[in-house]
């Protein structure tokens, strides 16, 4: 049965746009573990546009769920996650222009750099998952770096399915190759982005995921039905 982690950064995206105290991602995280979520993802930015350095104390503090904290490969954030020490960091692209993660990690044109940040977390016991494209060149470089986990970008697989079955078909069909070579790699196999309630369950039921990582889908439900609600639907289609 597959794991489902919930993202709060959209809820200190809205918290943000005021630049107040509410919503608060500490309480939307105890609403998700009520709910059912499997584990908890934040991602601190360099400039800090969503998730705050407090967020990240107060969920670590609180929570009794697994923390994956999504990060680029930054000393400053490196350090941050070194001294917060979530139960897993997920290694990610960064660029302060965009509005969302777009694409995945490079992490064979990285591969020092990567090897170097997986090393120093996992030597503090911090399991690292890599953010990637799901291309065999950034699978078997993921391996070559250590790292205990990929997360798949789905993006593509996301707007496929927006244009039909037959895309959507060939992109499942590619993200099964990529997960059946990674684990083959000896790596722990989890996916998200883009992923929502209506192209989510073509892929549980065709490719073996050990988590899925969803945020936009679930806060942007959670508007009309409640988050305990949203959470919990999606916790049932993925199960």
């Amino acid at each position: 049965m597959a794991k489902l982690g919930v993202n709060v950064d959209h809820v200190a995206t809205l918290r943000q746009a005021r630049r107040t105290y509410e919503p608060d991602p500490a309480h939307a995280a105890a609403v998700c573990e009520f709910a059912g979520a499997d584990s908890l993802t934040l991602h601190l930015r360099e400039d800090r546009r969503h998730v705050q350095d407090r967020d990240l104390r107060l969920i670590r503090e609180t929570a009794h769920l697994p923390l994956n904290l999504e990060m680029g490969l930054s000393h400053e954030i490196l350090s941050i996650a070194l001294q917060s020490m979530p139960d897993q960091a997920t290694i990610v692209p960064e660029r302060r222009e965009e509005v969302t993660t777009e694409g995945g990690l490079d992490a064979a044109g990285r591969l020092v750099e990567v090897s170097e940040a997986t090393g120093r977390l996992a030597g503090r016991g911090i399991r690292v998952s890599l953010f990637i494209e799901a291309e065999e060149r950034h699978i078997r470089a993921a391996a070559q770096a250590r790292a205990h986990a990929v997360e798949f970008h789905t993006g593509a697989y996301s707007l496929a399915h927006q244009r039909g079955a037959g895309p959507a078909v060939e992109e499942l069909e590619r993200l099964a190759a990529a997960a059946t070579l990674a684990r083959e790699l000896g790596l722990v196999v989890n996916m998200g982005h883009g992923l929502n309630y209506r192209n989510i369950t073509d892929l549980v039921s065709t490719v073996s995921v050990n988590e899925y990582n969803i945020g936009h889908a679930i806060i942007s439900r959670a508007l009309f039905v409640g988050l305990e609600r949203a959470v919990a639907e999606m916790k049932r289609l993925i199960g």
